[in-house]
């Protein structure tokens, strides 16, 4: 399978001061990092795959664009990491791991005569049970 490659100015990158952990850094650097990424006019994706991502990712898409959002490291940097990371991620699980189609099989002659072997015993089994004084009469 090829290789896909998003080119670096197909992301944008928007920052703001993060809520999370920082001590005395969190009043003053914009740690939080929220990544943009337009399926639209991505041109390192195809028009099936941007089917897949728009189809895969309808509740998280915004005019064709998916926001990822984090601020779970102190560093901005760490952050961007973590972005991108996700970002990769979610692409992966819908466009490189497409379903699988199931190749029908036929059962096998021994796997179908045990199970109709199995019924008869179990028909049996019944049939052993039941009370035949009721029905002679």
């Amino acid at each position: 399978m090829k290789k896909l490659i998003i080119p670096n100015n197909e992301i944008k990158w928007r920052f703001s001061r993060s809520s999370g952990p920082g001590g005395q850094n969190v009043n003053k650097i914009e740690t939080q990092v929220e990544l943009i990424f337009n399926i639209h006019n991505s041109k390192a994706l195809n028009s099936s795959q941007k089917y897949l991502l728009l189809k895969a990712f309808n509740n998280k898409i915004n005019n064709g664009c998916v926001y990822i959002k984090v601020k779970e490291k102190r560093s901005q940097y760490e952050n961007r990491k973590l972005a991108i990371e996700k970002l990769i991620s979610l692409i992966k699980d819908i466009i490189i791991s497409e379903k699988k189609v199931r190749k029908p099989t036929t059962p096998t002659n021994s796997s179908k005569r045990k199970r109709v072997e199995s019924k008869k015993k179990r028909g049996e089994v019944k049939k052993n049970r039941q009370n035949r004084l009721h029905k002679d009469s």
